[in-house]
């Protein structure tokens, strides 16, 4: 199954994460959450990792329809965005489609999905750019 889109980002992965934050709040995103994967597994399990974060981010309009439209949507909430370095230092960032959740829920929430997917696709050629 596809549930997500990826972009290879032509920098460092700090950069990575200063870019695809700025360039979500170009789209009404704000971060709410911030995982870093890499330290957290470090600190609880002992394991070295290449850096790896996920960003839940949030667009609070198009959160508020999709609240209306299906109560539960809220399990599927917020959008996340990964950015990892890989083994050979290169950096990506993927994207999760919110065109899923309309396949997950019963309920009108296509147009909002289609609209976040499209924002989020806007965001991924900025960081190309």
């Amino acid at each position: 199954m596809d549930y997500g889109f990826w972009t290879r980002f032509a920098g460092s992965f700090d950069d990575a994460v200063e870019r695809v934050t700025a360039e979500l709040q170009k789209e009404g995103f704000g971060i709410l959450t911030e995982i870093d994967v890499k330290a957290t597994l470090k600190k609880k399990i002992d394991v070295e990792r290449r850096p790896y974060k996920i960003l839940g981010a949030c667009n609070p309009q198009l959160a508020n329809r999709a609240l209306q439209a299906v109560p539960d949507i809220g399990l599927l909430l917020p959008c996340n965005v990964v950015v990892r370095e890989n083994d050979d230092g290169s950096v990506d960032v993927g994207f999760l489609d919110p065109g899923m959740m309309s396949t997950m829920v019963a309920g009108d929430i296509e147009e909002i999905a289609t609209d976040a997917r499209a924002r989020l696709e806007r965001v991924s050629a900025g960081l190309a750019g």
